[in-house]
């Protein structure tokens, strides 16, 4: 049977950087800690092409993916990024022509957590890993590994507060009183995602519940699916004493990184993303960034 992946592509002799399969949902099997953990993750993975090859062979990715789903049942990893490095790897077995293969997966995640004992309640989460996989011109393969989280909170505009502050105040003097300076206030919410990702060195490890923590804290307040109305009432009143922009809440998850992972080295890569999707808008606001913990540790400027 001809082999037309393999012929001379027709014209544009590109060598192309990804190409690969997406979206891919297999059960992973980690038992991290003692404890098991079956994560229903979607995969995407993909090798570089050269740009003598017409296209590559999609098959050996979705075959791949479905052996890992073997292997972890039979032999559990260790940890979600653990599975995405042995994808990679075999990748580059697998395809000889490529030299580069990347990997990316994220998963359902559970916590029990509450707003109070006795309100927990097992809260979702997304867990993030990638592997990068680069085959050098000896033949030796190197990874890079990323470790990552997502949570959902909300945040609470300072804009929209202070002119109500204001508006109100006109209306009713005595919120004048400087003795009310610090109530709370009336504003517009969001619902905050953020995603906190760390390219980690071989032997460097990160709980991802780590980096949940994290995310949550440089939110206005987290979310809950139990709130009983007192809750409620807290809630509201958590995130409307830490009003945040997006931009606050990328600033503080950054400055708070260095104390909170004191081991991590400098030239770990970390990548954040938060998006407040807006209440009162037709749009949503977001704010991305990419640094070292190197950066996070020099002196900001005052």
């Amino acid at each position: 049977m001809k082999d037309v992946h393999a012929m001379a592509p027709t014209r544009g002799r590109y060598e192309l950087r990804q190409v690969g399969i997406t979206g891919i949902r297999k059960p992973i099997h980690v038992i991290r800690d003692g404890i098991d953990h079956v994560l229903s993750a979607s995969f995407s993975v993909a090798v570089d092409l050269p740009a003598h090859r017409k296209g590559s062979d999609l098959s050996r990715n979705a075959e791949l993916l479905a052996e890992i789903v073997d292997w972890t049942a039979q032999k559990p990893v260790e940890s979600f990024e653990a599975a995405c490095a042995k994808i990679a790897e075999e990748l580059l077995v697998r395809h000889q022509y490529a030299n580069d293969a990347t990997v990316s997966a994220e998963a359902e995640f559970f916590l029990r957590k509450g707003i109070a004992p006795g309100r927990e309640s097992f809260e979702d989460f997304t867990i993030l890993a990638e592997t990068r996989a680069h085959r050098g011109a000896d033949g030796q393969v190197t990874l890079t590994r990323g470790i990552g989280a997502e949570a959902v909170g909300m945040t609470a505009c300072p804009c929209a507060m202070e002119t109500c502050r204001e508006r109100l105040t006109a209306e009713y003097p005595l919120l004048a009183d400087p003795s009310l300076k610090g109530l709370p206030m009336i504003t517009h919410n969001q619902r905050n995602r953020t995603r906190l990702l760390f390219e980690l060195p071989p032997g460097i490890e990160v709980d991802a519940t780590h980096l949940l923590e994290a995310i949550e804290h440089a939110q206005s307040s987290p979310t809950y699916a139990i709130l009983k109305r007192g809750d409620e009432a807290q809630l509201v009143l958590n995130a409307h004493r830490n009003p945040k922009f997006v931009e606050d809440v990328m600033r503080d998850l950054l400055a708070d990184l260095p104390a909170r992972f004191p081991k991590i080295p400098d030239h770990v890569v970390v990548r954040v993303g938060t998006v407040s999707e807006e209440s009162i808008h037709k749009y949503n606001v977001e704010s991305s960034h990419e640094t070292t913990f190197g950066e996070l540790r020099r002196p900001s400027e005052s």
